[in-house]
């Protein structure tokens, strides 16, 4: 897939982006990049397998910019998408086997229209593509939070492990957020000039919304904690409560036990074993009353 910058990303060719003087796009296989990449004018020989990216990241060479997205699945965040790319004054190439920068690019085609078109702005529009729906995904994550607290203080059943797992997602989507964050510095920098300066501002906005998004992230993970803090407690207090009841039916018994053990002594000349039943139980059930009383008054009932 080959595309020129204009006003929208046209369709191209290999021949036309060779000869055209406006910036290019290419969506290349690892197959097509290993057959095509020796046409492009990068000076570097970039070999790469897709499981061995590991990270978003970037170097500057001599004559280009090369690097990876590991990028996580927003659907479900312990897969990643990972391709890579490479970029100089002229365009950039991507090198893509999981369909994940057509995507991207088909969202861009769709949506996008660009009065002062640049690599500048088609960069940021794909780098903002990226992130545009995590603010939605952080506020998801903040109202089921918010549903677990209150699943807390209405002493209904919750999943703790769902916690856990959400703080790990929190984890790696702010992971994510910083190997960007590290991205867009880079290409601010412009070391080898490839970029317009007056288009250099779109890369600064770029990085204003990712650090918001650390920002809200670390905010979320801080609540993740509040929520398992405030779980614990909740068992904490039910324990409590459990043991309090169980040394109150203890402490009734315990007079009553000795009450039994005495008169169940065999002595025959034991005063009242044969008339003092009645006796024993009026005294067995004012102990009870007595200790009910007395735990209601010290409020551990």
């Amino acid at each position: 897939m080959y595309f020129v910058i204009k006003e929208i990303l046209e369709s191209s060719s290999e021949k036309c982006i060779k000869t055209n003087k406006e910036k290019y796009v290419a969506v290349l296989s690892s197959k097509e990049w290993k057959k095509q990449k020796e046409s492009f004018s990068f000076q570097i020989d970039i070999e790469l397998e897709t499981s061995e990216i590991l990270s978003t990241t970037a170097d500057v060479n001599y004559d280009c910019l090369t690097g990876t997205f590991c990028i996580p699945n927003r659907e479900d965040l312990s897969k990643e998408n990972k391709f890579a790319f490479a970029l100089d004054e002229n365009g950039i190439v991507f090198i893509d086997d999981s369909g994940t920068v057509k995507e991207i690019i088909k969202s861009i085609r769709k949506g996008k229209r660009w009065r002062f078109p640049s690599l500048e702005r088609f960069l940021y529009d794909f780098l903002d593509n990226i992130i545009k729906n995590d603010f939605r995904i952080m506020e998801s994550y903040e109202r089921e939070l918010g549903m677990m607290e209150y699943t807390i203080m209405k002493d209904e059943e919750l999943d703790p492990n769902r916690v856990n797992d959400m703080r790990g997602d929190i984890r790696d989507l702010r992971n994510h957020y910083e190997q960007l964050f590290d991205l867009g510095q880079l290409l601010r920098e412009n070391e080898n000039n490839f970029f317009d300066n007056q288009n250099i501002r779109y890369f600064t906005l770029f990085l204003n919304r990712v650090e918001r998004l650390k920002d809200i992230s670390a905010s979320v993970r801080d609540y993740t904690v509040q929520v398992q803090d405030l779980y614990k407690s909740h068992l904490d207090i039910k324990q409590n409560h459990i043991i309090t009841m169980l040394t109150v039916i203890t402490s009734i018994f315990m007079p009553l036990n000795l009450i039994t053990g005495w008169f169940g002594m065999n002595f025959n000349n034991m005063p009242g074993l044969k008339k003092g039943y009645p006796l024993v139980v009026v005294i067995s059930v004012a102990i009870v009353i007595a200790c009910l009383l007395f735990f209601k008054k010290k409020k551990w009932l």
